[in-house]
């Protein structure tokens, strides 16, 4: 297990498998919605983060083709989409923000928090949860 999984773990309180898949699930997330170049330079720097991204990427959307139509139209995305797709894992709202704030937070000292800024602010709705 790496250095993020286990601190967003011990933060938030869950399960280290639970935070594995759901930081994952996040950074796919970022990875789709923010600003390609700012967030490939936060996934790039932080340990293991490519790796979590290219696990759990997609997981707990819809599969097939309506699911592929379904996101490529944007249905059911963007932030909100993201926080259903994670409470559908079994996590609650607080213990949601809390997985978020953790791992910007180790975001910010691997990649500098200009890099950090840049990718919440290009993701509607996104800074308040960070």
């Amino acid at each position: 297990m790496n250095d993020l999984v286990s601190r967003v773990a011990d933060a938030v309180g869950i399960d280290a498998a639970l935070a594995e898949k759901a930081i994952g699930m996040m950074l796919g997330f970022l990875q789709r919605e923010a600003a390609d170049g700012p967030v490939a330079k936060m996934i790039e720097a932080i340990p293991g983060a490519s790796d979590l991204v290219a696990q759990y990427n997609g997981e707990g959307e819809g599969k097939g083709l309506l699911g592929g139509l379904m996101s490529a139209l944007g249905a059911g995305g963007g932030v909100m989409g993201l926080g259903q797709q994670l409470m559908s894992q079994g996590l609650g709202m607080g213990e949601i923000t809390g997985l978020a704030k953790e791992t910007i937070a180790v975001a910010r000292e691997h990649a500098g928090s200009d890099v950090v800024d840049e990718v919440v602010a290009s993701v509607p709705g996104l800074s308040q949860f960070v």
